[in-house]
């Protein structure tokens, strides 16, 4: 497991490395540059030399037997680390938590409730969580979250409430992208109740949940008590945490057989079966990949300090948000007075990040940095972005004479 392995993914089938020309470094869209671990890639090779590529499991999608195996391995997974007793029949496999979350509105818009047509977001917040609604007719109703003096972000429940009352659906993000809060007990209780008051759906992005730093513990919101679970869909899979984004596969848990009824529906009219590539990377992750999993927390929390510490020593204008989960940074760059930060570093250090006006209400000024990378890499990106601060953003002495 050397996450220092320098691996040039120009060449590859790679949006991160073919989108900006070679002279950028790329540090924004969520994959690491990290090889997988070495299980899934036996078992994806196994597969490909096979040389058959038909149909995958579950291509009927009332035939849940054929992936009893794999969903009964992800409902152990929600129980050994989390406590979270499921049931298999409960896995609702989905080809990646976005088309998840866009499964869940398109449910909710044809429930056809009147006064239900919100989707509550708190801003500011992964893009395919904002857009989602848009993209089924709801509307967004957004309850920014608020940064303490420390950076730290908190709930504002006065916003929260409201938005709740108007609201069919609550979308969670936990661990938070892009602000990278981990909620803690209390926050996630309160949520909960307001959304049960307001009856409220929670459908909970908790795909991140794999990567916690400084002893932060995940706790599935669905896991609070009968009244919250029954209204709950929960989406996990093992894209981010063992670097297979690239194949497309996630889960959607739903215990209420109704819920999960309605959902089924839409995702089988849309996206009935997981490709098979996707399926076999998920189970050969799950069962053999959590000592590396171990080994890139390690690695990932070395890169977390390095950048702030780096950022504070040579660039104090740029705060930090505390990081408590994920490999994604957000940056706050206010204090260098630029109109566009992501243009900026774009064009004056050839380094791409995530603009944060993508990210909505709270976005503006900032960048989102995705630190997944080797520690040169990291460094380099850093020199360059801390060069082009000083050459245009901090005032020199007039030269005297």
């Amino acid at each position: 497991m050397n996450f220092d392995e320098p691996i040039d993914r120009r060449g590859s089938e790679s949006y991160k490395w073919r989108e900006y020309p070679d002279d950028v470094i790329p540090l924004f869209v969520a994959d690491m540059d990290f090889r997988s671990p070495e299980p899934v890639v036996r078992a994806l090779r196994d597969y490909v030399d096979a040389g058959v590529f038909g149909y995958p499991r579950g291509l009927h999608a009332t035939d849940r037997a054929q992936l009893d195996e794999l969903t009964t391995l992800v409902a152990d997974r929600m129980r050994d680390r989390y406590g979270w007793f499921v049931a298999p029949e409960a896995v609702v496999p989905v080809p990646g938590a976005v088309s998840g979350l866009n499964i869940a509105c398109h449910m909710l818009a044809d429930s056809r409730e009147p006064g239900r047509r919100g989707v509550l977001v708190q801003t500011p917040v992964y893009p395919q969580i904002l857009i989602a609604p848009i993209k089924a007719g709801l509307t967004r109703e957004e309850a920014p979250l608020v940064a303490d003096d420390a950076g730290r972000y908190t709930v504002d429940w006065d916003a929260f409430s409201d938005a709740a009352r108007r609201s069919g659906m609550f979308i969670l993000c936990n661990p938070h992208n892009p602000v990278g809060r981990v909620f803690q007990r209390d926050e996630l209780m309160r949520m909960a109740r307001i959304c049960a008051d307001a009856g409220t759906i929670i459908c909970a992005d908790e795909v991140h949940s794999d990567l916690l730093f400084d002893g932060h513990a995940h706790l599935p919101i669905a896991a609070f008590g009968s009244e919250i679970v029954d209204r709950t869909i929960t989406l996990v899979g093992p894209s981010k945490t063992f670097n297979l984004a690239g194949l497309q596969c996630a889960f959607a848990i739903i215990p209420d057989p109704e819920l999960r009824r309605r959902y089924r529906r839409f995702r089988n009219a849309a996206v009935p079966w997981v490709n098979a590539p996707g399926l076999i990377a998920a189970e050969a992750a799950y069962r053999h990949g959590d000592a590396w999993r171990s080994a890139l927390l390690d690695y990932l929390r070395g890169n977390r300090d390095f950048l702030r510490d780096y950022l504070h020593g040579t660039a104090p204008e740029i705060r930090v948000t505390p990081l408590e989960a994920t490999y994604l940074a957000w940056l706050d760059c206010r204090g260098l007075g630029l109109d566009d930060p992501y243009e900026f570093f774009l064009t004056h250090a050839r380094v791409a990040l995530s603009n944060g006006r993508d990210f909505g209400p709270g976005g503006v000024g900032f960048v989102r940095l995705n630190f997944a990378c080797r520690r040169a890499a990291l460094e380099e990106a850093l020199e360059r972005m801390t060069k082009a601060i000083d050459r245009h953003c901090r005032r020199r002495p007039k030269a005297v004479g």
